[in-house]
């Protein structure tokens, strides 16, 4: 073990000197590989990222991976019970929601239906029970300055299961006194439509005896494609008559929604006790795990495979060139390393040596290709991210720069094996021709 330590810290001492003896050489060696190295530090960072902004979008529309969502009917006593069972607490959210309108009272909205402002036509309105779905009569009030949003009442911060990102404002207060005027938080689509529209601050809900004077506190980016806004549920029940809160479900809408921590197995338990007592057949509350990731690894696995191949064609024609410049180098050392075998020095030496240099080389370029490839990922998050949210506060993902240096150690040795051998192979006698 010692004998073959000394021999490693030997080639590795006289692999340093050579490189530093021929700096041109090793520098071109450098340029043929450093694209390939190149490649494959940017291709595996890429996948890291896309998979990070894909896994955020879903996790903003439908939750952090793990997370247990229940999904109930808020009839009855439905609403008042999951509020009642979730109160104060942060590893369970209670999602409900009802249709809003924003603007001039008695007028239709712009976004009939609630669909985005930009798509002309609108959406529909539709009722679903136990015997289907069926589309409800269109609205024959005349045309003005309102929009339609789908309005949703959390009972806690919501922000533990899907991470919404704040664009500008501030987000809700689950604590203190509920205020009378409700305090709504929009999503990008809802401001849009309201920066589009210069509507009233009167919000007409479904249920509602008289209209609210709604306050906006902020923006969010949710992942959504519809006007939406999100409130406290104890200031929507102000205004909405007792367990009205899910209203929204004669429309349409997702009813009630709990989402809960993976490991708040006791609040599961409780609140399916607790609304199977209150009349809820146990048959109607379905439960089920989000598993985003596991669905879409495999479609993201065979996008990155694709381009690691297309980034491995480039690293070979590196390895070509690394292999054509270290030929070239062990014929011009002939003499050198018969001289050596001539005094005694070992084939697995004189092979060691040579393969040094190589290993060194791909080292050294796969530094240099890490290093370009975290200043332009700081340079690209600079210039565009503020149009690619994806982009900001993004970190260089140490898989990549792992990536990297396999990359450049496995194209010293591709590159450095076949010159390592012909200099093991020289012969004794060839110092004697010299």
């Amino acid at each position: 073990m010692i004998r073959l330590s000394g021999r490693l810290r030997s080639s590795l001492i006289i692999g340093g000197q050579g490189i530093r003896a021929r700096k041109l050489r090793t520098f071109l060696s450098m340029i043929s590989l450093f694209l390939g190295v190149l490649a494959v530090v940017v291709v595996q960072a890429g996948e890291e990222i896309a998979n990070r902004a894909l896994l955020a979008d879903i996790e903003m529309s439908q939750g952090k991976d793990g997370t247990r969502q229940m999904y109930l009917d808020p009839k009855g006593d439905t609403v008042s019970t999951a509020l009642e069972v979730l109160a104060g607490r942060s590893d369970a959210v209670a999602m409900t929601s009802v249709r809003a309108i924003i603007g001039e009272p008695g007028v239709k909205p712009v976004n009939e239906g609630g669909g985005p402002v930009d798509q002309p036509g609108g959406g529909r309105n539709y009722t679903c029970d136990d015997t289907g779905c069926r589309e409800l009569p269109g609205d024959d009030s005349p045309s003005g300055q309102a929009v339609e949003l789908q309005l949703v009442g959390l009972s806690g911060d919501v922000r533990a299961f899907r991470p919404f990102r704040v664009e500008s404002g501030r987000w809700l207060e689950f604590d203190g006194a509920p205020s009378l005027a409700p305090r709504l938080v929009l999503n990008k689509k809802a401001a849009e439509a309201f920066a589009r529209y210069r509507v009233p601050a009167e919000m007409r809900l479904d249920g509602a005896a008289v209209n609210a004077t709604p306050r906006f506190l902020g923006v969010v980016e949710d992942g959504g494609y519809s006007p939406a806004a999100y409130v406290w549920t104890e200031e929507l029940e102000n205004w909405l008559p007792a367990g009205g809160s899910g209203a929204s479900s004669d429309r349409g809408g997702p009813g009630l929604q709990v989402m809960m921590a993976p490991t708040a197995h006791e609040v599961e338990h409780t609140l399916r006790a607790r609304l199977v007592a209150a009349g809820t057949p146990e048959e109607r509350i379905h439960v089920n795990t989000v598993n985003s990731l596991e669905r879409r690894s495999n479609e993201l696995r065979l996008i990155g495979l694709i381009f690691l191949g297309m980034a491995a064609l480039v690293l070979l024609i590196g390895v070509a060139g690394i292999l054509n410049v270290g030929l070239a180098t062990v014929g011009e050392r002939v003499e050198e390393f018969a001289l050596r075998r001539a005094v005694g020095t070992p084939r697995l030496l004189l092979a060691g040596i040579v393969l040094a240099e190589t290993l060194l080389t791909g080292l050294l370029t796969a530094a240099a290709a890490i290093g370009v490839s975290v200043v332009g990922l700081r340079l690209a998050a600079t210039v565009f991210g503020s149009r690619f949210p994806a982009l900001q506060e993004v970190a260089f993902p140490w898989q990549a720069g792992v990536a990297g240096v396999v990359a450049g150690l496995v194209a010293g040795v591709l590159g450095g094996l076949v010159p390592a051998l012909r200099a093991a192979r020289i012969p004794i006698a060839t110092v004697m021709r010299a």
